[in-house]
């Protein structure tokens, strides 16, 4: 399909999955909406995307409602619709046991993973069922850590578990709108932040170990494919990960 002229809001696109897949999309044509909570990141990021007409940056916290509306009213100031929404922006609590947890962590994971992620869909939602031609496509950032948590991370599995009722449920309202919505579960791409997993970490057994990780740019490639299907076909759920990492099988 040709993506000339077609607009995508990625969050959290300052680095990592999201820088990924704001590259993978305006690389095949696609105007892109940088949302994130660092200006420089999205700025710079523009420049690498295109520039001026080709990549919008807006700083962005999705855990303020208000926020994220002045996000999509400006993307639809500037670009006059959205076609996309890459709901990827996420966060994680300190890596402790449960009872250790302080309940700040635990808020502010809930606040960005679950109400933040809910926002952007309502908005999202609000926008796709009033422009014409009418619907649209979100893409919801999951994890496989919700079908298999790792050791003391209760706030990132509970939020990513709710991930997939955001998806099931947002993919059965949109019917009526055309608005197709399916969600992404990743397992150790290669960013910053999974850098500490070649490097040791907890196993389900109780011993540490490296993991392997996968280019960072396969997600990218993988948004890219999901975003551009046409709006009568959907990808509910599309799990990519390193093939030799432990994720199916015991341990």
């Amino acid at each position: 399909m040709n993506a000339q002229g077609r607009v995508a809001i990625v969050t959290g696109a300052g680095s990592g999955i999201g820088r990924a897949a704001a590259l993978a999309l305006a690389r095949a044509g696609w105007r892109v909406v940088l949302a994130g909570r660092r200006p420089e990141p999205l700025q710079a990021l523009a420049q690498e995307c295109g520039g001026k007409d080709a990549a919008l940056a807006l700083p962005t916290d999705v855990a303020d409602p208000a926020a994220v509306r002045r996000l999509f009213d400006a993307s639809v100031q500037h670009y006059g619709r959205i076609d996309l929404l890459f709901n990827n922006a996420g966060t994680g609590a300190p890596a402790v046991p449960l009872d250790e947890l302080e309940v700040h962590h635990w808020q502010q994971v809930v606040d960005v993973n679950l109400s933040g992620m809910f926002y952007c869909l309502q908005n999202a939602f609000r926008v796709m069922k009033a422009q014409t031609p009418r619907g649209g496509r979100i893409i919801n950032n999951g994890s496989i850590s919700a079908h298999a948590p790792r050791p003391h991370s209760i706030a990132y599995t509970a939020t990513k578990h709710a991930v997939t009722g955001l998806t099931k449920s947002a993919s059965l309202d949109g019917r009526a709108h055309d608005i197709a919505v399916g969600q992404i579960d990743v397992g150790n791409a290669d960013t910053a932040l999974a850098q500490q997993l070649t490097q040791g970490v907890l196993q389900a057994h109780g011993a540490m170990a490296n993991e392997p990780l996968m280019d960072v740019d396969i997600v990218g490639a993988s948004v890219l494919y999901m975003a551009e299907l046409p709006l009568s076909a959907n990808v509910l759920f599309h799990t990519v990960m390193a093939t030799k990492m432990p994720f199916v099988g015991r341990g």
